[in-house]
């Protein structure tokens, strides 16, 4: 979900639109008139469903769908389909995977895979999967580490201590990867623990082509023609995982105003933000993200058009780049939109009288002044941050291997509460997996994105940096790059784990280019990182306070900003209108076939071989993509959507361009989740790649 085309005149219509229809929902979910929330399992919203849609989820209903459903650790959702371990995502959550994968002579990315047996399925090299056990609400053993009277740094040291030593508890008791949970901006600490499988192997993906058809013209928009799904199955001991929970698959699909169900991990929203803080993401953030974005773009693309070779090794990253500048995009121009700010800024100053009229909780109006304070030193500071600890300044794979490598040696001397989180025991396989990935790296690749982050480094610190000059050592950045990527011996798998398995002092001795680099920025990068981090101490307290005030007001009923945990949206199937013009909720493939005729066929618009091929072969009249008014976000790509029965109908990929806005405010009037339809997936593996053995395990349950 992190796909957004950029604002015309008529999106920026559309999105006022949206806003100011938005304006009238209230922050408080009992008086919400809409299908709101990205709610907890711990706390999901029973009573709204039961009242609004005549649903009950019991908790076994929600286990199910809890157990069934998947977090991507690279970013992104899915859900186990099969007692088998096969699972479903997004073909371009997969992307990475089929990037790692490919070479020369296989761009699975741009022909598609397809395992016939299970001896074809490929093992991805780094890829883990997380599957929510449980949760357990430990806030009170956390905040009972931050005693009154503690500094800030202090305190976040003293809260950092605390959930390390939960996590490495939980993690030695039940083996389970244990993560402590920030909610409520710091209102609420949950622990998640969860079922990892690291062994994961790719079965199907179709032509990237078919999965991003209509390209960016198309993308976030609707209606839409994407079978944007990827196939993997997780293995335990070298046989196909025993899955207990999994979604049985509907051959059925959806039907208008059915309500549906959504469960994924959405990224990070900002709805509970003070205004400060989003006057800062407006006036800072955004800008220079999007300068930035745009400067890569440029830079891979370019590249990329030089060989096919270069545009196949660039091409993953540069369409994560592309997304992301689009994302970021389309979030600024909602903060550009004065009526969102307008609508923000009264819902704030709403929840400040309200709170000034009960006694017992006027001392928590004094937290919005501490969070702006907080706010205005971390905003000081947000360029050499980003510079540094960010590493904007050093985009390079061998970079960020060197500085984990170089930092594990200096925090694994430590006791584990007082390491970075990263270097936890807690997190030391998910860790390794990635450190010692295979992933193919290239000379001319990583050069190129390094001279070109430390030109960007000297442009923003400015020449006269003192720092510039032991990290330049007197050569320009392409060639202080070239020289620091050709040097280092950090491509050797083995090389790295025999480092990581050394002491500081061995680490010293290696004489390593690219961590020696890392060396000389770590000093400062890590005083910037403990000021950021001492300032979000402060702001989690004071967010703290508020939480407990909107709790007291609202009776507990309302949800958290999105974290990337796995949390439950609902919403209708429903189409919507635009422009006078009534939006239908679903397309079918006979409008795949049309809207390439429309364009004669040509990019982005043009159809895979295979397609033109097996036209004959396809029921145009089955559904293709289809949309809903669940409450979703980035992160939430390949989720599932599952009906009352707890049955997959459908795999969330995107969101229309009136959804822009959900990141900050939940309107329903046109802002719409888009999802390709359990119907279609079924007809084109069967009757497009002959994948009969795989539709036969989808409906079954299992394999033949």
């Amino acid at each position: 979900m992190n796909r957004v085309y950029l604002l015309t005149c008529t999106h920026q219509n559309d999105l006022r639109r949206s806003v100011a229809l938005a304006m009238t929902l209230s922050a408080s979910l009992a008086a919400a008139s809409a299908d709101e929330g990205m709610w907890l399992y711990n706390a999901p919203p029973r009573q709204l469903l039961q009242e609004r849609h005549g649903f009950d989820p019991t908790p076994a209903w929600l286990e199910h769908v809890q157990k069934s459903s998947i977090r991507f650790n690279s970013g992104g959702s899915g859900s186990f389909v099969s007692a088998d371990g096969l699972l479903i995502s997004n073909h371009h959550v997969g992307s990475d995977d089929l990037q790692k994968l490919s070479d020369a002579q296989h761009d699975y990315l741009r022909t598609g895979f397809h395992a016939r047996t299970r001896a074809d399925e490929k093992k991805c090299l780094d890829l883990e999967l997380n599957v929510l056990m449980s949760i357990e609400d430990v806030t009170s053993r956390v905040n009972a580490a931050v005693t009154p009277g503690l500094s800030a740094e202090a305190a976040f040291t003293a809260r950092r201590s605390v959930r390390a030593a939960i996590e490495k508890e939980s993690l030695a008791q039940t083996g389970l990867r244990s993560d402590v949970v920030t909610l409520y901006q710091g209102g609420a600490y949950h622990l998640y623990r969860y079922k990892r499988y690291t062994d994961v192997r790719l079965v199907f993906a179709p032509e990237q082509q078919i999965a991003f058809f209509g390209g960016d013209p198309d993308n976030f928009e609707y209606p839409r023609y994407n079978l944007d799904i990827c196939l993997f199955r997780a293995y335990e001991n070298g046989l196909p995982a025993e899955i207990e929970h999994y979604l049985k698959w509907s051959v059925a699909g959806v039907t208008e105003n059915e309500l549906v169900l959504v469960s994924g991990h959405p990224g990070n929203t900002s709805r509970q933000l003070t205004f400060a803080e989003l006057e800062h993401l407006r006036d800072q953030r955004f800008p220079y993200a999007l300068a930035r974005l745009h400067r890569l773009e440029v830079l891979l693309g370019a590249w990329g058009e030089r060989s096919n070779e270069n545009a196949r090794r660039a091409k993953e990253r540069l369409f994560g780049l592309q997304n992301s500048r689009k994302a970021r995009a389309g979030m600024y121009a909602g903060l550009l939109d004065p009526e969102l700010m307008r609508s923000k800024q009264a819902a704030e100053n709403q929840l400040r009288t309200a709170i000034a009229a009960q006694p017992e909780l006027k001392d928590t109006l004094a937290a919005w002044d501490r969070i702006a304070a907080a706010q205005q030193v971390m905003a000081s500071n947000a360029l050499p941050y980003a510079l540094l600890e960010g590493a904007h300044g050093f985009d390079s794979t061998l970079f960020h291997l060197a500085r984990t490598l170089l930092r594990g040696a200096d925090e694994r001397a430590k006791p584990n509460g007082e390491r970075l989180e990263a270097f936890r025991d807690s997190n030391r396989e998910s860790l390794e997996l990635e450190l010692f990935s295979a992933e193919p790296l290239y000379d001319d690749f990583e050069t190129l994105r390094l001279a070109d982050s430390l030109a960007w480094l000297v442009e923003k610190l400015g020449a006269a940096h003192p720092l510039l000059v032991p990290v330049l050592a007197g050569q320009s950045p392409r060639a202080r790059a070239a020289a620091l990527v050709t040097g280092t011996k950090l491509k050797d798998v083995a090389f790295r784990k025999q480092l990581h398995a050394g002491t500081a002092a061995e680490m010293q001795t290696a004489r390593d280019p690219m961590i020696e680099l890392a060396r000389l920025v770590d000093p400062e990068a890590r005083r910037l990182r403990q000021l950021t981090e001492t300032q979000e101490e402060v702001k989690r307290q004071a967010y703290a306070k508020i939480a407990a005030a909107r709790f007291a007001l609202e009776k507990g009923s309302t949800y958290p900003d999105a974290t990337f945990t796995l949390r439950l949206a609902f919403g209708l199937v429903q189409g919507y209108l635009e422009d006078g013009r009534k939006v239908p909720f679903q397309t079918t493939l006979a409008g795949l076939y049309d809207r390439a005729a429309e364009h004669q066929n040509r990019p982005p618009f043009d159809l895979p071989p295979q397609w033109v091929k097996r036209k004959s072969r396809l029921d145009l009249t089955t559904p293709f993509n289809f949309v809903s008014t669940a409450d979703i976000i980035g992160g939430n790509s390949g989720s599932p959507v599952v009906n009352r029965a707890g049955e997959f109908v459908g795999i969330i990929f995107d969101g229309n361009i009136q959804s822009l806005v959900l990141d900050f405010i939940y309107t329903e009037t046109q802002a719409r989740a888009v999802s390709v339809n359990s119907q279609s997936i079924l007809e084109a593996l069967r009757k497009v790649y002959d994948a009969k053995e795989l539709a036969d395990e989808l409906v079954k349950g299992k394999r033949s």
